[in-house]
């Protein structure tokens, strides 16, 4: 059994040697591997790596963003023989010697993916209103995707191979809400665990303001609800639009009944346009719901291509090595 803790990092020379520094040499009774993902750092990110002696590096020639540098460690990590991958930051912000207790329902078979729960509430460089924004979203997303977790956006997460090969990020942004989205409409087991946190090392690269924050992540949510649940996302749009339709339209019969109809012709005019938008947004629940029998028949398709290529690719492996995004050997291992 092999454990992989992969580690996204962006100009992170000063924070890595930490978050290393933290890391458990071992979890469960297995080794921990370390593998970096360089996205395009332009300080000594990768130099630091290689010098402190990671297992893993793997660099991407340009900057391709978080949810990108996830992707490619996932897939880093399964190439390389990974049976269980845990995502951590590179900012030491999560405590890792919570490990072992992400990657144990994994293990143990209870789960595909573990989330480590922050405790929001009692963080003290969280703001109130940042506080209560996590609170609500988190509820959002629970609600969106039927999984359990009460800390959505916490990047402390443990993966089966299973499970880091069927998933698939499209935001360029973050992959923390996508991916349980598509867990829970996946029919993937989440669970999530407490962890505890380190104080700040520096401040958050992502959230470079909260109105900026809410605002790309409700985009993010909105786009990736309606990828994987979108009959029910425009049968809802359908049903907004034709329950005012349905009310002008008893209006406008009351007033008939009473004789006032004829003052009344923008009800009908008005009921019309709503109950023609309400056909059509029904119309494209139903096309909607059609493709996604066949977008989930595709991803099934991509699950076992990128399975059987990756068994490939292990057989053919020479010791792993630093890789570019293209796959090849690049430098130190």
């Amino acid at each position: 059994m092999r454990i992989f803790v992969q580690i996204p990092c962006l100009n992170e020379a000063e924070t890595l040697p930490m978050t290393l520094e933290a890391l458990p040499k071992s979890a469960a009774g297995f080794p921990v591997e370390v593998l970096v993902v360089d996205d395009g750092s332009t300080d000594d990110t990768a130099q630091v790596a290689t010098a402190l002696g990671v297992h893993h590096l793997v660099r991407h020639q340009q900057n391709r963003g978080l949810a990108a540098a996830f992707m490619t460690g996932l897939v880093s990590c399964v190439e390389r023989g990974a049976d269980v991958i845990v995502n951590l930051d590179a900012d030491n912000q999560y405590d890792a010697g919570a490990i072992e207790r992400l990657v144990q329902p994994v293990l143990e078979g209870q789960a595909d993916i573990v989330v480590g729960s922050r405790p929001i509430a009692s963080i003290e460089h969280f703001s109130p209103v940042k506080k209560w924004l996590q609170f609500l979203g988190s509820g959002v997303v629970r609600a969106l995707s039927g999984t359990p977790v009460r800390d959505a956006p916490s990047g402390f997460r443990a993966f089966s191979s299973e499970a880091a090969l069927r998933l698939n990020v499209f935001s360029t942004y973050t992959y923390t809400l996508e991916t349980l989205i598509q867990a829970g409409h996946s029919n993937l087991r989440v669970l999530d665990v407490p962890v505890d946190v380190n104080p700040p090392t520096r401040s958050s690269r992502l959230i470079r303001s909260i109105p900026s924050y809410v605002r790309r992540s409700a985009r993010d949510l909105l786009r990736t609800y309606a990828i994987y649940s979108p009959s029910r996302l425009f049968n809802v749009l359908g049903a907004a639009f034709l329950i005012p339709t349905v009310v002008l339209a008893v209006r406008y019969l009351g007033f008939r009944l009473a004789g006032e109809g004829a003052g009344h012709v923008q009800s009908v005019i008005v009921a019309g346009a709503l109950g023609a938008a309400a056909v059509f947004m029904f119309a494209i629940g139903a096309v909607a719901q059609l493709v996604g029998i066949n977008r989930r028949l595709l991803e099934e398709i991509r699950f076992l291509t990128r399975r059987s290529d990756l068994a490939a690719r292990r057989q053919s492996m020479e010791t792993p090595g630093a890789r570019t995004e293209d796959g090849h050997s690049k430098g130190h291992e």
